[in-house]
């Protein structure tokens, strides 16, 4: 199955500790390496992991870290469509600790891709479903030419524009209720989607719009290392499980247990 992802990447590093340093505290860290991840990064590597083809257009600045990400993305099989911009590319710190919580500052703006980008935009139609993060109003106009087409509330600026038509923009924003701002945002963004997904961690979740539902939480397949990446992980299984034409009871289950796999890896999928 062919899918899309449109989003943006950040390069992470992270740097695991024991917890978190309290105010003017010095900690150690005891472990630490760097990845190319950020929401649409994290999606398109679960949507490849699940045996996907796919088409990841995203925007990177020239600079060796653009260039380390889009390497690394590559390698991993995903097909890339990348904006080169004249920025930074966006960085980020991430402190996993022991126990699974983490912790994320970002660093710089992020960067995302704009329908006027040259980017072979003609392929996203051609696919079962598209997962849309980050991106122009145009861009999502494109992205919703697929037959399914899920999003985070962290599109903001696009669905903020697309909520002016008051149709349906999407089939599913997928958010975590446990996130003050992606819960705002899907709040106001409510009219912009056919259905709205909303996470609650170890509670499972609840779905509503045009159908209504919840599900349980699995269990995680092995010990619990860290939660970065669970949030999208999950939205990577409901889009996968609608474009390969699964009920949304369904594809929230298969999102569940990308979640749940996600939990037992360290730093990004």
């Amino acid at each position: 199955m062919r899918v899309a992802v449109v989003g943006h990447v950040e390069w992470v590093e992270f740097i695991g500790v024991q917890r978190l340093p309290r105010p003017g505290e010095v900690a150690h860290a005891h472990s630490s390496f760097e990845r190319a991840a950020g929401g649409g990064g994290v999606v398109a590597a679960v949507l490849t992991d699940l045996g996907a083809d796919v088409d990841f257009y995203c925007a990177l600045g020239r600079d060796a870290t653009g260039e380390a990400a889009a390497e690394e993305l590559m390698q991993r099989g995903i097909h890339l469509h990348v904006a080169w911009a004249d920025g930074p590319t966006r960085r980020a710190v991430t402190m996993l600790e022991d126990g699974g919580e983490r912790t994320i500052v970002t660093i710089g703006k992020r960067l995302e891709p704009s329908a006027d980008d040259r980017l072979g935009w003609s392929r996203v139609g051609e696919t079962a479903g598209v997962y849309f993060t980050a991106g122009d109003v145009a861009a999502l106009g494109l992205a919703r030419s697929a037959p399914v087409l899920v999003a985070s509330p962290r599109a903001r600026g696009a669905l903020a524009e697309a909520a002016k038509n008051g149709e349906p923009a999407v089939d599913a924003l997928v958010f975590s209720e446990h996130d003050r701002d992606e819960r705002e945002w899907a709040t106001q963004f409510a009219a912009c989607a056919r259905v709205l997904v909303a996470t609650d961690g170890a509670a499972g979740g609840r779905w509503w719009g045009a159908e209504e539902g919840s599900w349980t939480a699995q269990a995680p397949p092995g010990p619990v290392r860290d939660s970065y990446g669970c949030g999208d992980s999950f939205a990577a299984g409901v889009m996968f499980g609608l474009a390969s034409g699964r009920s949304i009871g369904e594809a929230v289950e298969v999102g569940a247990s990308c979640g749940a796999r996600n939990l037992t890896r360290t730093g990004a999928p």
